[in-house]
C-alpha cells in the first residue's frame, strides 16, 4: 500500500512538473502562428500592389482591399480575401484568441502599410526587430507589439 501512494506521489509531481512547462510552449506556438499569418498577409499585400500599383487603405483595423474597384470593402479577418474576382488569400489569417486579439492594419498612403500583433510571449526577440524596422508601438504595447511592414 505505501509502494502505491509513493509512486502517486511521483507520478503526481511530474504531472504538475510538466504542466507548468507546457503553457509557455503554448503561448510560443500561438506566437508563431501570429508571426507567420502576418508574413502570408504582406505576401499578399505584395500581390495586391503589383495588381493595383499601391496597397488597399486600412479602417477600423482591416483591409479595404475587398469588394470591386467601385465598392471596395473591408476584409474581415478570418474570411476569403478577394477583390474583382481576384482571389489574394482564400483565408485571411485571424488571431488564433480572436476575437479577443485582432491584427490592425493600418496604411497611410498606397506605397506603405503596417500590421500589428500583440504576441504573448514578451521575451521573443523578435518584437523588438519589427519595432526597429517598422515603427513603434503605443506605450501600452511597446513590450508585446509584433509589426510587420512593406519591404
Amino acid at each position: 500500500m505505501i509502494e502505491v501512494l509513493v509512486v502517486i506521489t511521483i507520478i503526481g509531481i511530474l504531472a504538475i512538473m510538466i504542466l507548468t512547462n507546457f503553457g509557455p510552449s503554448r503561448e510560443k506556438a500561438r506566437d508563431v502562428q501570429r508571426k507567420t499569418g502576418l508574413n502570408q498577409i504582406k505576401t499578399s499585400l505584395a500581390l495586391y500592389y503589383n495588381v493595383w500599383n499601391g496597397y488597399p487603405d486600412g479602417s477600423g483595423g482591416r483591409i479595404v482591399g475587398c469588394g470591386t474597384a467601385a465598392l471596395p470593402a473591408s476584409c474581415a479577418w478570418g474570411s476569403i480575401w478577394s477583390r474583382d474576382n481576384v482571389v489574394y488569400m482564400r483565408l485571411l489569417p485571424s488571431d488564433v484568441l480572436a476575437p479577443s486579439r485582432e491584427y490592425l492594419y493600418t496604411s497611410s498612403d498606397s506605397n506603405s502599410f503596417t500590421i500589428k500583433a500583440l504576441l504573448e510571449n514578451k521575451l521573443d526577440k523578435d518584437i523588438v526587430t519589427s519595432q526597429v524596422r517598422c515603427g513603434a508601438c503605443s506605450p501600452a504595447e511597446v513590450d508585446s507589439c509584433y509589426i510587420v511592414c512593406q519591404d
